[in-house]
């Protein structure tokens, strides 16, 4: 006799699986260029249009990131490659990144950041320095990163007031800018603090769209890994309680509670603030890929370039 009887994850329910459809419609992925390599076909696995951010790690050659721009570009990905303020040396290598990305891969899109970095390499040490500079004028869309539940890095406290008076500063930017804005965040677990934040944000009259990040499937060990060393807060705790659980301990993880959640919050407040969701295929892109389709992410390319 088995000693356990293993259940699978549950599924989107009927009543469910159109909100849900709907909120994975235009999702956008990331992957990096050790990532990326991996990947025979990005046409084969994502739904033409998708937006791809391209992640920069300290460390990480501008040629490799280049190049990784430049392969998706030519397969019509709209590519949008980070920009980590704190790795960034000064005004001339800015310059130069932007150039080379603009040159070789068409780039109109990216992801400003202050990075994972505790000491600057030089200049720069936030996204608002990045945009000061103006090296960014004439691009189609400008994303800044967001924390619903707080980056301790930056509010050492444990509160949020630097990075609300952040994102104050970006809205007001966002209002004088031709490019169009939205706010990139962190990954969560958990609907509730999600949807409390994204509440305030509205509250505190920040309008800039939400893509809110979501982890993909991948094995708990994996997500309790990232989530730790990515500063994952409240909502840590349903991996913690999920990894308490014997029936679930050895299935892989996959975000079908929390975007069913978000769905349906989105379907009864179409003025939500959340407008795209973005996958952090931290189990593997072909993972990842998989699974917003089977829950029915599509997207097209007049959409991921809106």
């Amino acid at each position: 006799m088995a000693l356990f009887n293993f259940r699978r994850e549950p599924q989107v329910t009927q009543a469910l699986a159109a909100d849900v459809e709907a909120f994975l419609h235009g999702y956008s992925i990331e992957v990096m260029p050790r990532t990326a390599e991996k990947v025979d076909d990005f046409k084969a696995l994502l739904p033409a249009g998708t937006r791809v951010y391209i992640a920069h790690i300290e460390g990480t050659p501008i040629e490799d990131m280049v190049a990784t721009a430049k392969r998706l570009n030519a397969d019509g990905f709209p590519v949008m490659p980070h920009f980590p303020a704190r790795i960034i040396a000064d005004r001339a290598t800015l310059n130069d990144w932007i150039a080379r990305y603009q040159g070789e891969a068409n780039v109109k899109q990216a992801l400003l950041l202050g990075g994972g970095v505790n000491t600057p390499a030089g200049d720069f040490d936030s996204s608002m320095q990045l945009i000061e500079t103006g090296a960014f004028d004439g691009f189609d869309r400008l994303h800044v990163a967001g924390h619903p539940e707080g980056n301790k890095d930056i509010d050492k406290d444990g509160g949020d007031k630097v990075v609300m008076d952040a994102l104050r500063w970006k809205q007001a930017f966002s209002e004088r800018s031709d490019a169009k804005m939205a706010i990139a965040t962190q990954f969560c677990f958990d609907a509730a603090p999600v949807i409390a934040w994204v509440d305030r944000l509205a509250a505190a009259g920040i309008s800039i769209p939400v893509h809110i990040g979501i982890a993909g499937p991948a094995k708990l060990q994996t997500l309790i890994k990232f989530a730790i060393a990515c500063g994952v807060g409240p909502s840590l705790r349903v991996l913690q309680k999920r990894a308490m659980d014997v029936t679930k301990l050895l299935l892989p993880y996959e975000p079908t509670d929390v975007v069913s959640a978000l769905a349906a919050h989105k379907a009864a407040n179409p003025n939500f603030g959340i407008e795209s969701v973005h996958f952090f295929p931290l189990g593997g892109i072909k993972t990842n890929a998989a699974w917003a389709t089977e829950h029915g992410g599509a997207t097209c390319a007049a959409a991921a370039n809106a």
